[in-house]
């Protein structure tokens, strides 16, 4: 009967130990956990951040691109302007 008690009293023992072990690694696991979920929040916020900045870069790289279109007409109306005023200087000069 000894014999039965000690073998119940070592597993018992053993259970204990286990319980405690798996309630730390438990702890441990939910703290890693917890870090995880942290982490991931912050890169998400990061992410969010960048996308807003492509956006915002690619918004600007159209404007620029417009203001270069603009700029290219404006160029090639100023060279027509240009052309025309000449014309006109050598027209006058021939009245004299």
């Amino acid at each position: 009967m000894d014999d039965g008690f000690a073998l119940l009293e070592e597993k018992v023992h053993k259970a204990a130990d286990l319980v405690t072990k798996l309630r730390k690694e438990n702890r441990t696991l939910t703290e890693e956990a917890q870090k995880a979920k942290a982490a991931l929040q912050e890169a998400e916020k990061k992410l969010s951040a960048l996308q807003k900045e492509k956006a915002a870069a690619s918004g600007q790289a159209q404007d620029s691109e417009a203001l270069k279109r603009e700029v290219d007409q404006l160029t090639r109306e100023r060279t027509e302007v240009r052309n025309r005023i000449a014309k006109l200087v050598e027209l006058l000069e021939g009245l004299d």
